[in-house]
């Protein structure tokens, strides 16, 4: 568990509410599990064919009030790959500087040309593909399906009091970020659309953004 900065803060969140973003987890990842194991099934044998090594990858993520957890997506990088890259990535990201190089600066928070990817990879980040084994995540209640983006451990360890807010709530497979940033936006700006998801508690406008990510997918915008 990462010791959040003091003085602590939290947004309080309605009890009803969690009992009812809990339920609409559990049923909607049910009712899609059939679908769910037939995409995995592809991407499996997809990726085994493009490179070595496991077809899931597991990286431990922080969760609500700063709990660790194992998210699991599917292997879209090269095995025994360096993090320092991404780790240098991470804080000139939350320092405010952009990732990419390109005039339109669309993927700020994605490293342009990471040498890490595969060829699968790629399309599977693009298209948020390599991000369907959360569901399974959402299960176990390691996640939601709607919150903030879940960070790893060694961006949460710079986080000023404020930047904790964004935990206050449990992670989601999509977000204010997901939708209308993804990938274009700055940390502080992220941090800030956390803060008024979290904020809002909004059965309705949970709903409105699981109908708004499929778009967003299907396009590939922002991903990468």
């Amino acid at each position: 568990m990462v010791v959040p900065p003091a003085p602590a803060q939290t947004i309080p969140l309605n009890q009803g509410y969690l009992l009812t973003k809990r339920l609409f987890d559990v049923i909607f990842t049910l009712l899609i599990l059939l679908p769910l194991c037939l995409i995995t099934a592809i991407v499996s044998i997809l990726i085994r064919l493009d490179s070595k090594g496991p077809i899931f990858f597991r990286q431990k993520r922080i969760g609500v009030q700063g709990t660790e957890f194992e998210m699991l997506k599917f292997r879209s990088m090269y095995v025994n790959h360096d993090d320092a890259l991404h780790r240098t990535a991470v804080k000139r990201y939350m320092n405010g500087e952009t990732l990419n190089s390109k005039a339109h600066a669309s993927l700020s928070y994605k490293l342009e040309d990471d040498p890490r990817i595969t060829r699968v990879g790629r399309f599977i980040r693009k298209t948020s593909i390599d991000e369907l084994p959360q569901f399974f995540n959402v299960l176990r209640g390691d996640m939601t399906l709607v919150g903030p983006r879940p960070p790893v451990p060694y961006e949460v360890e710079l986080y000023q009091a404020r930047d904790w807010l964004r935990l206050s709530g449990k992670p989601g497979l999509t977000g204010y970020w997901q939708v209308y940033g993804r990938s274009q936006v700055s940390f502080q700006e992220m941090v800030e659309m956390d803060i008024a998801y979290l904020q809002s508690q909004s059965f309705w406008e949970d709903m409105k953004l699981i109908t708004r990510t499929i778009p967003v997918m299907l396009k590939g915008c922002g991903g990468a």
